[in-house]
Parts: C-alpha cells; sequence; structure tokens
C-alpha cells in the first residue's frame, strides 16, 4: 500500500477515524514509515492532485512539469504529452477543443 488518506468534518471526527485506522493496521501488522506520515494537515497531495477545504486543485508541481516538457517532435511526444494533459482535463477550460490540433496530428 503506497497512500491512504483519512479526513472528517471535524477535529474530532478526524481522530476517531485516526485511532480506527491505526488499530486496523496494528491488527494486520501494517508497519507505517512515521517519516513520510502527514497527521492533521489542512491541505495535501492525493493522486497529483491539492486536496483542502478549498476544494481539489492542480498540484502547482506538476504545472511546473508540464509547463516545461519540450515540445514534442514525433507521434510518441504527441501522445505523451495529450496524456498528460488529459489527466488534468477537468481543470482546464475547453480542454477538448485546445487538445484537438494536436489529435489531429496522429
Amino acid at each position: 500500500m503506497d497512500d491512504f488518506t483519512i479526513y472528517g468534518s471535524s477535529f474530532d471526527a478526524c481522530l476517531y477515524s485516526l485511532d480506527r485506522v491505526l488499530r486496523r493496521c496494528i491488527e494486520t501488522d501494517l508497519v507505517l514509515n512515521y517519516e513520510k506520515c502527514h497527521f492533521m494537515v489542512q491541505q495535501g497531495i492525493v493522486l497529483g492532485h491539492m486536496i483542502s477545504n478549498q476544494g481539489i486543485q492542480v498540484d502547482p508541481a506538476k504545472i511546473e512539469v508540464i509547463s516545461h516538457l519540450p515540445y514534442p517532435s514525433c507521434v510518441r511526444e504527441v501522445c505523451s504529452f495529450l496524456g498528460h494533459a488529459s489527466f488534468y482535463r477537468r481543470f482546464i477550460q475547453d480542454s477538448s477543443k485546445k487538445a484537438l490540433s494536436l489529435s489531429n496530428l496522429l
């Protein structure tokens, strides 16, 4: 298991859920790497998205990576770029229209 997230509508709800999860980890002999654990945070990265009480947003580090990708010079690179961009299509207004010219190259 790589990541799991616990959330709640209040601090007490989070504590209750965290207690249940940690007890389950003990029961199943699941060992957590304390250095990689983040408890009671207001926001965090989950599956490449920034999650907070403001909603779901794109991880700024991912925007940085995509914006510095080299221009595609072959079909494989166009496919790769479209794959990166499509992961974030929900955040890009008219993403299908914007990707159409690249898709037509395939």
